[in-house]
């Protein structure tokens, strides 16, 4: 098994906070991605869609998964368990520094998350306090904070799958 964390990034002009609308461990969040195949390294044309209330039992019938698949190219099994708890949103000082948050970490047995595709059902706020709904399907966002009295954006939206590993640190479970 191997831990992924998917690890977005922005240039976000006035804004702040940018997470999923129901945050980081939004429970019906679709998260969508394309996979390899761990065994035959091709990766799916299509993307898949995983989110913490889908929950199925692994085929062997030893304990459950967010996401079980089988590759089209080979009959290779793949799973994939989503690890709550170790997202953060994308903030306007990382976004300053041009760091990257970690949104959601994926336990993967079998396959590997590529190419995450951003889409509606995200949410920031304004450096104001003002609440934003945002759809990232093209990519960019630019609105006017009517109580701020300022325009906010955002470009250059970016992310990654980056390998991680799973560390006990005083009692807690963390993946760095």
């Amino acid at each position: 098994m191997v831990f992924y964390a998917l690890l977005v990034g922005a240039e976000l002009d006035g804004l702040t906070n940018l997470q999923p609308a129901g945050g980081c461990d939004d429970p019906t969040y679709p998260y969508y991605f394309k996979l390899r195949c761990e065994g035959c390294t091709e990766t799916s044309t299509k993307t898949t869609c995983v989110s913490l209330d889908e929950v199925v039992e692994l085929s062997n019938g030893k304990g459950t998964a967010n996401l079980v698949q089988k590759c089209k190219f080979c009959p290779r099994e793949g799973s994939i368990v989503m690890i709550p708890g170790q997202g953060t949103p994308l903030t306007s000082e990382l976004s300053q520094k041009g760091e990257m948050a970690c949104l959601m970490v994926f336990e993967c047995r079998g396959c590997e998350p590529t190419e995450f595709a951003f889409g509606n059902g995200w949410k920031a706020e304004s450096v104001h306090g003002t609440k934003f709904d945002i759809d990232l399907s093209e990519g960019e966002f630019d609105e006017y904070d009517e109580s701020g009295g300022c325009p906010v954006s955002l470009s250059k939206l970016q992310s990654t799958f980056k390998v991680v590993k799973k560390q006990g640190f005083h009692g807690k479970t963390r993946y760095v």
